[in-house]
């Protein structure tokens, strides 16, 4: 049998041997000091006896209830060799310096119990006890099975809060939004169970919660913490919060218009979308279309496409097991605009022609013309048509509170006119004289310009801008002699001619234009030969008055002279009778 360290030195020391087991069996009560050490780290228990100058040599021990103390190292202080007794769980986690600090290393939850530190002279013992208490930090808490969803109105289990491997046990608590929950029967339901592993020493500590959520519930944080004593005291550990789905019936059904406008219009397309306030919300609804007989079974939304003014009205959704509605009320502007007369027409020129530009529109209207793009100031009205009353006319309507509404219709106005004439004459002070044939009609006329005698056709001409149905063509000529000009001016609608007299005389002079009838289709020659015929006979008319005056003239002094004389005779005749009446007397 293998002989113990403290044995040996008991054989050839048997008075101190003597002293140490006394003290072993009086057990005097000491003063107790403590040691706190986490778990897994080295005990470091100091010998806190002053070491005396006839130390012989130092033990450890360790006590536990109901079983004889065990002896775990020696040191001598003699030979300063140190010895470890064979106690299994201690074996290479021992070390015992030269001032008798004893280090456990790997602190275990068997380590904590009460060491002693004995010295031993010739004559005494001395003893120092140390209490030692290990701790270990539990694992971060996790609620583990949470609970895919909570309902209103029904108790559930909503997880479990686990704390593993601590020492000393710990306690679990559960909060809600960082408010305790307390139990509360039938409501708040909590469960503690705690759980050693028997090789270890170590606990777990398991929370169940059950509970019955409200529907303000939905977003709520739940979390656990477990509190545990550490070598510095009570510490706290919380888990990571958890946010669990409630589930509650609708109890209030709204139907919206999904438009990207706030005013709809004839064309659109309309969305509906029907929603209960419920978790899970209704998937299915019931729609309630004006003009349609029966509801409509749909998911959430419904699509109108291309909607028409009969489409304004009021709008419902239901769920589809219970009678809980809503509805809105949509209105479908529309626009209409009528034109008359509308498209190209074509007028004479003195024509009237009225024009309507009729509105019907859901709401009030705002009415406007353009005349050739540009904006006019009141709406056109023709009670005798001109030329410059040509273009292109728009009647637009827009109702400004709906984006997008707006109408227009086109009238394209075309006035004809036979062709007129007008010729004016300027003479300059150089002989020259500038001949003007201003001319009015539509489609544009073919101005040509011709001189009596030749009956050539003059090209060298100047034309101004054709406006408004109206231009002019100017010749500048310098006579020699007197000499008759023809402007002809014709278009699609007729051929107009008018001549005007211009005389060799230099004295400068403005003269207006004798005007034809405009009835006047003769060809250009048969004019000419006309106006040559009129003067020719002028002439003549003239030489035959002038020979009739002269004759008259003639004739007047003869016959004057036979008055006289017979004026004579007859008063010498008065005379006689006078004188033959005396005698008779």
């Amino acid at each position: 049998m293998m002989e113990t360290p403290a044995a040996v030195f008991c054989a050839r020391r048997p008075l101190p041997c003597l002293l140490l087991l006394a003290v072993l069996c009086l057990r005097p009560g000491l003063g107790l000091y403590t040691v706190n050490a986490v778990y897994g780290d080295t005990i470091v228990m100091p010998c806190s006896q002053e070491v005396p100058n006839d130390l012989m040599f130092g033990k450890w021990k360790y006590e536990t209830a109901n079983a004889s103390p065990v002896f775990i190292a020696f040191r001598s202080s003699t030979k300063k060799n140190v010895q470890y007794d064979e106690v299994p769980e201690y074996k290479d986690r021992l070390s015992l310096s030269e001032n008798y600090t004893l280090s456990i290393k790997n602190a275990r939850i068997s380590d904590e119990k009460k060491f002693v530190c004995m010295l031993v002279t010739e004559d005494n013992v001395f003893e120092e006890p140390t209490l030692v208490k290990v701790f270990k930090q539990p694992t971060h808490p996790e609620i583990m099975h949470p609970a895919k969803f909570l309902e209103t109105e029904k108790l559930k289990m909503l997880g479990e809060c686990v704390a593993r491997e601590s020492y000393p046990d710990g306690n679990i608590t559960w909060y809600k939004n960082g408010n305790i929950l307390q139990p509360v029967e039938g409501v708040v339901v909590i469960s503690l169970q705690k759980t050693v592993n028997r090789s270890s020493g170590l606990f777990t500590t398991t929370s169940s919660l059950q509970y019955m959520p409200r529907k303000e519930d939905a977003n709520a944080q739940f979390t656990c913490s477990v509190t545990y004593y550490g070598p510095s005291g009570q510490e706290t550990i919380t888990s990571q919060p958890v946010v669990f789905d409630v589930h509650y019936p609708t109890e209030k059904v709204t139907i919206k218009v999904l438009s990207q406008r706030n005013t709809i219009k004839e064309g659109d397309n309309i969305t509906l979308k029907c929603s209960g306030n419920g978790n899970p919300p209704p998937r299915e609804f019931l729609f309630h279309i004006p003009g349609e007989p029966e509801a409509i079974r749909s998911s959430d939304t419904y699509v109108m496409t291309d909607v028409r003014r009969n489409a304004t009205g009021e709008y419902k959704c239901s769920l589809i097991d219970r009678h809980m509605k809503d509805s809105t009320t949509i209105t479908v502007h529309y626009l209409d605009l009528q034109l008359t007369p509308s498209g190209e027409v074509t007028k004479r020129i003195g024509d009237a022609l009225p024009v309507s530009c009729t509105i019907s529109s859901s709401r009030n209207a705002t009415v406007f013309w353009m005349k050739d793009n540009a904006r006019m100031q009141r709406s056109p009205s023709f009670l005798s048509l001109q030329y410059q009353d040509a273009g292109n006319y728009i009647c637009e309507t827009t109702l400004q509170e709906v984006e997008g509404l707006k109408k227009r219709k086109m009238l394209t106005l075309i006035v004809e006119g036979k062709p007129q004439i007008k010729m004016t004459k300027k003479t300059e002070s150089n002989k020259s004289k500038t001949i003007i044939c201003h001319v009015q009609g539509f489609p544009k006329p073919a101005v040509q310009w011709t001189i009596t005698g030749s009956g050539g056709i003059i090209n060298k001409t100047e034309e101004t801008k054709y406006v408004n149905g109206s231009f002019s063509s100017k010749i500048v000529i310098s006579p020699e002699e007197n000499v008759t000009l023809t402007c002809i001016a014709e278009n699609e609608l007729e051929r107009t001619v008018t001549s005007m007299n211009v005389s060799a005389i230099s004295i400068p002079e403005y003269d207006e234009p004798d005007e034809e009838n405009g009835d006047n289709r003769e060809k250009i020659n048969d004019q000419a030969k006309l106006i040559v015929g009129i003067v020719v006979g002028l002439l003549l008319a003239a030489l035959v008055a002038g020979i009739i005056y002269w004759v008259y003239m003639k004739k007047s002094k003869t016959a004057s002279k036979h008055v006289d004389k017979d004026l004579g005779n007859i008063e010498e005749n008065k005379k006689l009778e006078e004188n033959n009446h005396k005698s008779e007397a």
